[in-house]
């Protein structure tokens, strides 16, 4: 991609010399001119390389939500009263950074609380109780003066009177409405509202014929839609896409622009699915306002450009594309690396995104459908598009609010550039997420806005041309390497790709009515027990298979056969590092079997497949690292139903690494998933009378594999009770020195204080407490919330499981299949009953009746 990038940009030697030469003096103004703006003298004094930078924002995002005095003043003493304040006093080139340092350098000293005792110590604590109110107010002031250096107004109206004065001196504006990912179809609905009405505010400055020089507006995607998700593709399309289409006909009812922000790498084609629907209406001809947001740091980039290049051609339109460098570089670089991708879908050094962003910019425009709109705070990119344009005219700058003011003000008085401001508008308390991104983005050490004020770094180095940095940086390595060269990182499959959905579905297809066959692996046991039917907790008339359970003399011929691995350490962890690759190839029949017998939908199935993976290599390294370790003999492994892939190779890979013979017993839920794992450990070279697998029921099998005495040890997963039985009877038959390896259960509980955002807490309750039908050990059961923020929380929360769906695992749609069997249902739906008639229940959704389904519910 990079190759392509340099093809890309290929200018003449002269022209790059040009470039860099005009950015060296454009930069060289800059810093020698005492005109900063507030934000830019912020962030040089705190940008994110600083403790009290980190703590101020970690200030900024909470304490404008907080509604009562003693959270805030918390918070105040735990932010401000430990960092060096003194440092950065006097040092910015803004009236506004130095008196508020001055103000932060005493409250953290009035803070301090502990030191020697004496005078000075007794009149500290004295002002500190005296001062609270004071201090509060005063660090509430200047959190809110920095919100306002961010955001042109509270509301449209307050942000069109703010914009007047930049608008006669020749600026355009698009107006950011303040509005993350709606958690539920009210908060969709109200950002409708916002946007349309903003829409209308906006018309009555739309002066000009001619959109480009009228102001816009920008509106986010999964503002509109509670699920913008390309798992939920079908209800976007449906829901979405009317919503969008109608802001769209406003705008251009309206002659302003309507742009599409951009969102992260994994809702890339879904974002171009609805472009694509709402601009082929017919009603939206002759307008050339609809603008799309590409991300330069994207490797898609260039490719997004051509595909909005033909779309325009085929529906005879012009577009406006808005060229950023990328706001959630590090979400996805973490999730790439936590996902298991087979790459990044970002590059991954600052020079490869500069690099891109030029080469995006020539070919935006060579494109003679599109027109580009250049946001950037970078001399050197704004010398190089001067010198690539033919003129100013066929395109525009764009700048934030409160950044880049002097930089883009040459670009306009000198070179008669068009400039549009990027201005944000809303409440101060929803800051926090645009906060976020507008410091990662500017108060990196690499940022130009960070270097330009930093005179230990020379000019030659803030204005270089990314195609010369380029090639003295290697890329990150891939996700695959996150853990090297310890271990390699176990694949992933991405499910809101096309192609790695279509790959996932691919895999298990030849399973979907399969019938597998299970029965002991043991040397010498034949299997003597009963056999029991396996259905689909999701359709109990669905058979997944049988299963043959281990006899009494099963299970005492399969201890007598037991051998411990007498392999090497070494030899031992390469047949676990295989064992693992063949988990991976036999990715489809393990999907099948986890969805079909354990009810997993695609996101836990892909989860459980990987954290199995990990943990064979993970304890494959183990073993060689602690070797020449003893193994204690013969292990008995219980695993659980609730992760009967993971749980179950984590016990047995863990024995096993050691050198322990392992007897595995796997839960009576799930013995077809045991079954084909052990298969796989044996055919990756496990010996069988080192791994053997006993089937059946615990209180037979389980009882006998922790009663005989010939049994070393003990690895257990499941309920106190179950584990109080084992431990009682390996007391009475077992060597005391016999360990018992027990995770039990418990009650998870989640601490919600008003300095939460909200969005995050309410995510987390729901993907916690209801993920994988509330059937995780970790699961979360209990829920404090403080009283100042119950209300608003619980109707977040509420929202939040209505857009919850229901259903058959096996779909992509499902979020929550059904719990294990009948029992657990009716268990459960017991418990939710008593607290039903108590008068406890606040909320339950409805849960299919075909399956072994239960309502999500809060009570």
């Amino acid at each position: 991609v990079l190759a392509a990038m340099t093809e890309q940009w290929s200018l003449k030697d002269q022209d790059r010399k040009q470039a860099t030469a005009r950015a060296t003096a454009f930069a060289q103004r800059l810093r020698t001119s005492s005109r900063q703006s507030p934000m830019e003298a912020f962030l040089s004094q705190y940008g994110l390389s600083t403790q009290e930078g980190v703590a101020l924002m970690c200030l900024a995002e909470a304490l404008l939500r907080v509604p009562d005095t003693d959270t805030v003043d918390a918070l105040i003493e735990d932010k401000i009263s430990p960092h060096s304040w003194a440092e950065h006093l006097g040092k910015a080139s803004s009236p506004l950074v130095n008196a508020s340092t001055w103000a932060l350098m005493f409250t953290g000293k009035v803070l301090e609380g502990d030191g020697d005792p004496g005078l000075a110590q007794v009149l500290r604590g004295a002002i500190k109780r005296l001062g609270e109110p004071v201090i509060r107010l005063a660090v509430q002031q200047a959190m809110k003066v920095l919100g306002q250096q961010f955001v042109l107004g509270r509301s449209i109206a307050e942000a069109q009177d703010n914009a007047r004065e930049n608008e006669r001196q020749g600026y355009c504006y698009s107006y950011d409405m303040l509005g993350e990912a709606a958690m539920t179809a009210a908060d969709a609905q109200r950002y409708f509202a916002e946007y349309s009405k903003a829409i209308a505010a906006i018309a009555q400055s739309a002066t000009s014929t001619d959109v480009r020089h009228n102001p816009g507006i920008s509106i986010k995607l999964s503002a509109l839609h509670p699920r913008y998700d390309a798992l939920q593709k079908g209800r976007v399309m449906d829901q979405l896409v009317p919503r969008v289409r109608a802001l769209a006909k406003a705008a251009a009812k309206a002659r302003i622009g309507f742009n599409i922000d951009a969102e992260e790498a994994d809702r890339l084609e879904l974002s171009l699915d609805v472009i694509e629907a709402v601009l082929r209406d017919p009603a939206l001809a002759g307008w050339g306002g609809f603008g799309v947001v590409v991300q330069a740091y994207s490797k898609r980039a260039l490719g997004v450009i051509d595909w909005l290049q033909a779309l325009a051609e085929t529906l005879d339109r012009r577009i406006m594309v808005r060229l950023v460098k990328g706001a959630y570089w590090d979400t996805e670089i973490k999730h790439a690396q936590e996902e298991g991708q087979s790459d990044y879908p970002v590059f991954t050094r600052k020079a490869h995104t500069d690099a891109a962003y030029l080469s995006c910019a020539r070919r935006l425009l060579a494109a003679d459908r599109l027109y580009p709109q250049f946001a950037t705070h970078n001399a050197h990119t704004i010398a190089a598009i001067l010198t690539m344009a033919k003129d100013t005219q066929g395109y525009e700058f764009q700048r934030l609010h409160g950044m880049g003011e002097e930089l883009h003000a040459i670009a306009v008085q000198d070179h008669g550039a068009l400039c549009r401001i990027y201005a944000p508008v809303g409440a101060h308390k929803d800051l926090l997420a645009y906060l976020v991104r507008r410091l990662l983005e500017n108060g990196a050490n690499s940022s130009f806005v960070n270097q330009i004020t930093d005179t230990d770094v020379p000019l030659a180095d803030v204005v270089a041309d990314p195609f010369d940095v380029q090639p003295l940086q290697t890329p990150l390595p891939k996700p695959e390497a996150l853990f090297a060269p310890v271990r390699v990182n176990s694949r992933g499959w991405d499910l809101r790709a096309p192609d790695g959905a279509a790959s996932y579905d691919a895999a298990r297809r030849a399973f979907v009515q399969h019938r597998w066959q299970a029965a002991p692996l043991a040397a010498g046991v034949a299997g003597m027990g009963m056999r029991q039917t396996i259905t689909n907790p999701a359709n109990p008339n669905e058979m997944v298979g049988t299963c043959i359970d281990a006899a009494e003399e099963d299970v005492a011929q399969a201890i007598a056969n037991a051998v411990p691995w007498a392999a090497s350490a070494k030899e031992r962890a390469d047949v676990l590092r295989r064992a693992a690759d063949v988990y991976e190839a036999e990715a489809g029949e393990i999907f099948a079997l986890l969805a079909r017998e354990a009810g997993k939908t695609a996101p836990d199935a892909v989860s459980e497949l990987r954290e199995a993976v990990d943990f064979l290599r993970f304890y494959a390294v183990e073993a060689e690292r602690l070797s020449p370790a003893k193994p204690r003999g013969i292990f008995t492994c219980i695993s659980p139903w609730n992760f009967p892939l993971a749980i179950f190779t984590g016990q047995v890979a863990a024995a096993l690494a050691a050198g322990n013979a392992v007897l595995a017993k796997p839960a009576e839920q799930t013995p077809l998933i045991a079954f084909v794992a052990t298969q796989l450990m044996h055919r990756a070279g496990v010996p069988q009378a080192a791994l053997q697998l006993l089937p059946g029921p615990g209180q037979s099998v389980g009882a006998q594999l922790v009663s005989d005495p010939r049994i070393n040890g003990v690895c257990f997963t499941g309920s106190t009770a179950t584990a109080q039985t084992i431990h009682s009877a390996m007391a009475e038959h077992l060597d005391p020195s016999a360990p018992l390896i027990a995770e039990t259960g418990g009650l998870n509980a989640m601490i919600v204080d008003s300095t939460a955002l909200l969005e995050q807490a309410v995510g987390d309750t729901v993907m916690s407490a209801f993920q994988s039908a509330g059937q995780r050990c970790s699961a979360l059961r209990v829920l404090y919330v403080q009283e100042d923020i119950a209300e608003p929380f619980l109707t977040m929360l509420y929202g939040a499981m209505d857009e919850l769906s229901l259903g058959a695992p096996w779909t992509f749609e499902s979020d929550i299949g059904p719990v294990i069997g009948s029992d657990a249902q009716r268990a459960i739906a017991a418990y939710i009953e008593d607290a039903r008639r108590d008068g406890r229940l606040l909320k339950q959704l409805e849960a299919p009746v075909d399956g072994h389904y239960v309502g999500p519910s809060v009570i």
